[in-house]
């Protein structure tokens, strides 16, 4: 008869636990030993038990085994990352190829190219498209035009108030002048009126022979 099948689990018992542990790290070193032989592997292998108790087996020594596995895992994780990156470019170029394909074929739909394929609803939603981007061109228009009419406006109320300015100026400076005139006209009259009397006015009185 054939042995039965072996149910893997924990064996509660302590005993036939330690006496499966021995015999079958037994086995395991034992096998190790021939790989490393049989196949000129480089084998390194290490067992803890659950006392803690240390077994290992190496083919040359652990520490070269152990170092070998390290620059092994580093250089395996570059190639997975440099791989995986590359992977991940190709992803984002196909996305970005894809995008642009399908701009170019609605730039050439809005222009009027390649519509002879299109049906009823394709039609009228790139109808619908065209109306809105009209709308919102318009909008911008309108609204650049208003700017310019409050630049204009503004500027306009600038010039009208420096022409303001510059004739109460101009006004001031003349009425300033005129009046300089005037008082400069009244003040020789009354000199030349002055020099025009008597020196010795008697008021009357008869002066003395």
């Amino acid at each position: 008869m054939g042995r039965g099948k072996i149910v893997i689990r924990r064996i509660e018992d302590t005993k036939s636990r330690q006496v499966t542990f021995s015999k079958r790290r037994n086995g395991f070193l034992k096998k190790t030993k021939e790989i490393a032989i049989l196949c000129d592997a480089q084998v390194g292998a290490i067992i803890f038990s659950s006392t803690g108790k240390l077994s290992e087996f190496s083919s040359t020594s652990m520490k070269s085994v152990i170092q070998r596995y390290i620059r092994s895992k580093e250089d395996n994780s570059q190639l997975l990352n440099s791989t995986s990156e590359a992977k991940l470019w190709q992803m984002e170029a196909s996305i970005l190829k894809e995008q642009l394909e399908t701009l170019q074929v609605t730039h050439r739909q809005v222009m009027g190219e390649e519509i002879s394929n299109m049906g009823l609803e394709d039609l009228k939603s790139l109808e619908n498209q065209l109306e809105m981007s009209l709308r919102c061109i318009r909008s911008k228009k309108d609204e650049l035009l208003m700017e310019e009419i409050q630049d204009l406006t503004r500027k306009g109320s600038l010039i009208h108030q420096h022409n303001i300015d510059l004739y109460k100026k101009i006004y001031g400076a003349r009425m300033n002048a005129e009046n300089y005139i005037i008082e400069e006209s009244d003040s020789r009259a009354l000199i030349n009126m002055q020099l025009s009397q008597p020196e010795h006015q008697t008021h009357g009185v008869p002066t003395a022979l």
